[in-house]
């Protein structure tokens, strides 16, 4: 990752590689010599006050399960807090980077200090990476939360996919097909943070070309309980069965030469599941540019050419 653009320096490594600590994360560890924070360590385990830890305004996580919550809170009265949460100096308090579970759970079990690893980083925006990525590596954000911490480090963070990518240990595939879930109607994407689907069924879903028939795939999930394979031929079946529908919508693509651009790549865009983009010359020829995200989505578009052409023939 490129830390001139995201400004993240020392932060990140103490984040997610914490040498200075020398712990068994299995098991709590003895804090009674750690010392009070005396307004001066940094990248230092110490102790500070609880009541003077604000919560992370960057955090991605949207909800806290109140029963993971609890049996926390009773782990930690019965066997101590097993890892230190980490903090930012601000106006003579701490902002919350990482640990926002446990802060809550500790709080809850009556803690007048908390034991917390205190890193040094200079701006929103790097405190915003840090969330994020910290969130991401600990696997503990739902598909669409996921996708929504990678979108934020490209909008905000202004880091490319394969930076992400290089930085969260996945591959620029799985990135990119994690962003593609955002494009799914507001309601599916309620259905995966609700754990009634899974983000394989969302990633079998998105490849229907309309939202009208990825509902249709959302209800016969609900209903009828299907597993991620069966979507997947659920997908191809309606796909195969909503070019025939709208071939004559092809047809008038092809021949309508006033119809606004954008409209037409709005519409191959529903055609096809993905981005299509159209470029036209003043001489009447141009091209279009499908894109795809995996040599399963490229199979699946090959599919749907196929389909056409068989339309036609």
């Amino acid at each position: 990752m490129s830390k001139s653009k995201t400004g993240l320096g020392r932060g990140l490594d103490a984040l997610i590689n914490p040498k200075n600590i020398n712990m068994d994360w299995d098991k709590a560890p003895d804090y009674s010599k750690v010392k009070l924070d005396d307004g001066k360590g940094i990248d230092q385990l110490l102790k500070i006050p609880i009541e003077k830890v604000s919560t992370n305004p960057f955090q991605p996580r949207t909800s806290f399960n109140p029963e993971a919550l609890e049996e926390l809170k009773k782990s930690i009265l019965q066997n101590g807090l097993i890892q230190p949460i980490t903090v930012r100096r601000l106006n003579g308090n701490y902002q919350l980077i990482s640990g926002e579970r446990r802060l809550k759970a500790c709080l809850g079990v009556g803690y007048k200090e908390i034991p917390a690893y205190i890193i040094k980083v200079e701006s929103d925006e790097a405190m915003l990476a840090l969330a994020l990525i910290e969130n991401i590596q600990r696997e503990s954000l739902n598909a669409i939360e996921t996708a929504k911490a990678y979108k934020r480090l490209m909008d905000e963070c202004h880091l490319s996919q394969d930076q992400i990518a290089d930085t969260v240990g996945k591959n620029r595939t799985t990135i990119a097909n994690s962003i593609r879930l955002l494009k799914l109607p507001e309601v599916i994407q309620n259905s995966i943070i609700k754990d009634e689907i899974s983000a394989g069924h969302a990633r079998a879903i998105i490849n229907l070309p309309t939202e009208k028939l990825q509902l249709l795939a959302l209800k016969k999930i609900l209903n009828e309980g299907l597993s991620v394979r069966k979507v997947e031929q659920l997908a191809k079946q309606l796909s195969s069965e909503n070019i025939n529908v709208t071939k004559g919508n092809v047809t008038k693509i092809h021949t309508t030469s006033s119809t606004n651009l954008n409209d037409i790549e709005d519409r191959l865009r529903k055609m096809f599941g993905t981005k299509v983009m159209c470029k036209r010359k003043n001489d009447g020829t141009g091209q279009f540019i499908i894109e795809f995200y995996s040599n399963e989505e490229f199979e699946r578009i090959f599919e749907l050419f196929e389909i056409i052409n068989q339309t036609y023939n």
